[in-house]
């Protein structure tokens, strides 16, 4: 059975959705799902296109507030913004939430969203890893 890890951002139209692919495309035995604490409703068209380019886009991605998944048991929460780490929710299980920082490359080049996927992958998938015991 797979794990379940959410990635909580603020808007989950960036960072949130860039993790989400990457964990699912290159972490076997996950299934990662994201949100936001405000959601955006949308995902931003260089994120998706850095995840294309990539390879890993699928669209099922897209962007959701935290209502919509705050029932459902997870494995490992993950923030990956300031804000969405100072407010994150209480899960109805003893859920274990880290934190793992990224810039938000909103409003920037395209070479944002390509350091934000390098940086994600290159990072987060390890810390993952290690904290499922995978």
């Amino acid at each position: 059975m797979n794990k379940k890890v959410l990635i909580l951002c603020t808007g989950n139209s960036c960072r949130s959705i860039i993790a989400e692919a990457v964990l699912n495309a290159y972490l076997e035995g996950v299934d990662a799902q994201s949100s936001g604490v405000k959601a955006s409703g949308k995902v931003n068209p260089n994120a998706k296109k850095v995840l294309k380019s990539e390879g890993i886009w699928r669209e099922s991605y897209h962007s959701k507030t935290i209502d919509k998944v705050i029932d459902e048991e997870f494995d490992l929460v993950v923030t990956v913004c300031d804000n969405a780490k100072e407010s994150c929710p209480v899960f109805p299980k003893k859920t274990r939430v880290i934190h793992v920082g990224y810039e938000d490359p909103d409003g920037k080049e395209f070479s944002a969203f390509e350091k934000t996927l390098k940086l994600i992958k290159t990072e987060l998938t390890p810390i993952v890893r290690m904290e499922l015991e995978l």
